[in-house]
């Protein structure tokens, strides 16, 4: 009798074992399907850095990650915006180069012409180099919605012209000397105790979520990327729809251009050198499919934050620079075979 007692809570354990299991794999499997690698990788970041460096672990460090991690979402909340219509720019941080210098050589110069006039300067500045990133985002999207040029060739070919015309136009040397006032509000200044360049953040998430979630160009940007011939068949305007989507792409680098000029006090030409890499990243990492029509918002944002914490916990653990390349090309590589196994499964649940 007691042996079969002992049988029957072998038993029992045994089948609660094996309930646990499947229903372990069936929420990693959901999750995987609704969100990509992003929870795995960002757990699996925590843990090995918490274990290495204590000082990882802490709401200091967090607070950190959060301020810096603000340039690296605008720029990947555009970067977004292309992939989910199919396409990818590679000229982000041209935008934020070119951004960076027009807009200090333009505010140097309202200076010594305008001096005292303080609010002209700035809004001056700021409009030029919003004028030259939409400049490059409307080339950009010109190229691959009306002549069909792939986003590769294109947004490479904008790339290496930007980074030469901000060569041009400095010399190679920063452009100092810009206000006070500039720096000490975009880049260090708070509204109601929040940094500004976290409001900016903010705003520009918000305002993105409303436009893909809540607007019809958002529901044409994924119907897009998801099947371009049914989306043309059903009336959407392909070529209007790709050229926005690059146009934003640049305004919101461009932002994050300003915002970074701001904090180091000098138009750059090296501002924004590996942030393209970066922002692919953090959008193929937080679900963003290469192969468009899929991405979440929410989603891209801890994205953006996961790229910049494990860049700090790389810090942290005194790796060098150079491995962190690799490293970071590695995760991009994972991400991006995850990402296609990911899309069959997405497609055959259809």
């Amino acid at each position: 009798m007691t042996d079969q007692i002992v049988e029957k809570n072998v038993a029992n354990r045994a089948a609660t074992g094996a309930l646990a299991m499947r229903l372990t794999k069936k929420v990693v499997r959901e999750l995987f399907l609704r969100v990509g690698v992003l929870p795995f990788f960002l757990l699996a970041t925590l843990v090995v850095f918490t274990a290495t460096a204590h000082q990882f672990l802490t709401l200091d460090n967090f607070i950190n990650v959060a301020r810096q991690s603000v340039y690296l979402v605008l720029v990947s909340l555009g970067q977004m915006l292309v992939l989910i219509t199919g396409g990818f720019d590679l000229s982000v941080g041209t935008a934020i180069a070119l951004t960076s210098v027009v807009s200090a050589t333009v505010m140097v110069t309202l200076s010594a012409a305008l001096p005292g006039w303080v609010a002209v300067i700035l809004i001056g500045g700021a409009a030029a180099g919003f004028g030259t990133a939409f400049v490059v985002g409307a080339l950009n999207g010109f190229g691959v919605s009306r002549f069909g040029v792939s986003p590769f060739i294109m947004t490479l070919g904008a790339q290496s012209v930007g980074s030469g015309i901000a060569l041009f136009i400095t010399g190679g040397v920063p452009v100092g000397g810009l206000p006070y006032e500039f720096s000490d509000f975009f880049g260090f200044g708070r509204l109601l105790g929040v940094p500004v360049p976290v409001l900016f953040a903010v705003i520009a998430i918000a305002a993105m979520w409303l436009l893909m979630n809540r607007t019809k160009f958002g529901a044409h940007a994924y119907a897009v990327g998801g099947n371009p011939k049914a989306a043309q068949l059903s009336g959407v305007d392909i070529t209007k729809i790709l050229f926005y989507a690059y146009a934003i792409c640049a305004l919101l680098a461009s932002v994050a251009g300003i915002l970074l000029t701001a904090r180091v006090e000098s138009g750059e030409t090296n501002l924004g050198g590996t942030i393209a890499l970066e922002s692919i990243a953090a959008c193929v990492i937080a679900g963003v499919s290469l192969k468009g029509g899929i991405g979440r918002v929410e989603s891209v944002v801890l994205g953006a934050f996961f790229i910049v914490l494990l860049q700090n916990g790389m810090n942290i653990a005194q790796i060098g620079s150079y491995m962190q390349m690799v490293l970071l090309g590695t995760l991009l590589i994972l991400a991006v075979i995850f990402d296609h196994f990911r899309y069959r499964l997405l497609v055959g649940e259809r």
